[in-house]
């Protein structure tokens, strides 16, 4: 890997076709690297070009229906970058993808997309402020292909948010305080029927002018796989939302901290499906203890830098929070690809790529709604 260098900035406004073109445009290289390392995977697979498309139009016909903005804001990216509406398809629909095509095949996993995320409420904060953050955990090779999209939107809130080139949305918050961050989770149910792409939810959660309209998107979409979504506001509070295909099982704050990794923790989920992920994550299970370990231990002191230096635990390493960049079995360099940190009321969000080898953060900024700000203040 070459030394890692700030993730690019990409800013776009007006209507979704105008700010996919100039994402498109802007990121033209990244996103022609992003779609050239899926491609990659699949051919590696044994799948060609014919085959993108063909995974593509399993989500298509439905994402048309469900949110055509978003697919029209996907078409303006593919002519910004001149590439395919299958290629941005494969980038944004990429979990399930390749997902459907190794179960296509009978290839086991060798590389889930991992994570370790954090909410922590203001209450147990010195500055009084809600901190939301995540380490990613997946190819290393994106820490060349993501960028940060800030979107300047007419219909809703702005939002800011950390995504592969080429995406919709991954990590993030909204003018209207509204952060989301996610983990990878596996079940017994997942790809039994094909549902929404994860990160339109993701972009959804973040168009959201309400918390509650937020949680909605996220507990109402019907999805292909298990996912688990943080949710937080500005305002004071966070729920995460461990998600089946079909279902989904609240955890709330346990002493003003969520901490998550890529294991459910809900009993009432482990009472109704089988747990399929360890096997890929077994690191899960102490990587959320130590976070959480760490943050507890500073209850109502915590700052940005508490969450942060949490956040880059090297306990048993390589297979640690803060994961150095290792190859897999199957072939795949895999790192933490990126540590994101946000304090949506400072309008703040920093972000330190490829984090093991690399402390170094860039600070990028959203203006808040001041209704925000002030409720922020208030609570």
């Amino acid at each position: 890997m070459t030394a890692a260098a700030p993730f690019p900035l990409v800013e776009v406004s007006g209507a979704p076709s105008e700010r996919g073109k100039a994402h498109g445009e802007q990121a033209r290289g990244r996103i022609h690297a992003s779609v050239a390392l899926y491609a990659a995977q699949l051919e590696r697979f044994g799948f060609g070009d014919s085959d993108v498309e063909r995974f593509g139009g399993m989500f298509l016909p439905r994402l048309r229906q469900w949110a055509p903005d978003l697919v029209e804001e996907m078409e303006g990216i593919a002519a910004g970058a001149d590439v395919g509406l299958p290629s941005i398809l494969l980038v944004n629909a990429r979990t399930e993808i390749l997902q459907l095509a190794k179960r296509e095949k009978g290839i086991s996993d060798d590389q889930p997309d991992g994570c370790t995320g954090a909410v922590i409420l203001p209450e147990a904060t010195r500055a009084g402020r809600l901190i939301h953050g995540q380490n990613w955990d997946w190819n290393a090779e994106c820490a060349e292909t993501s960028i940060v999209l800030r979107v300047r939107r007419e219909e809703g809130p702005d939002l800011i948010t950390f995504t592969e080139a080429g995406g919709l949305a991954r990590s993030g918050f909204n003018s209207a305080g509204i952060g989301i961050t996610a983990n990878y989770l596996e079940s017994d149910r997942d790809y039994r029927t094909i549902g929404i792409p994860l990160p339109f939810i993701r972009r959804r959660v973040l168009e959201a002018k309400h918390f509650a309209h937020a949680i909605k998107v996220v507990a109402t979409t019907p999805k292909s796989c298990s996912n688990n979504m943080m949710l937080s506001t500005a305002e004071g509070f966070a729920v995460d939302i461990e998600c089946a295909p079909d279902e989904v099982f609240p955890i709330y704050p346990d002493k003003e901290l969520i901490v998550h990794a890529n294991h459910w923790q809900s009993p009432v989920a482990l009472s109704k499906l089988r747990e399929t992920g360890l096997s890929d994550v077994p690191d899960s299970l102490y990587r959320d203890y130590r976070v959480r370990r760490h943050l507890a231990a500073r209850h109502g002191d915590i700052t940005v830098d508490d969450l942060k230096e949490a956040l880059f635990d090297d306990f048993a390493a390589p297979f640690s929070v803060c994961r150095p960049a290792i190859r897999e079995g199957g072939g795949n360099l895999s790192a933490t690809v990126a540590m994101i940190v946000f304090e949506p009321a400072s309008s703040i969000m920093e972000i330190a790529p490829l984090p093991a080898e690399n402390r170094t953060f860039t600070r990028y900024e959203l203006t808040m709604d001041e209704a925000v700000i002030e409720k922020a203040k208030k609570r």
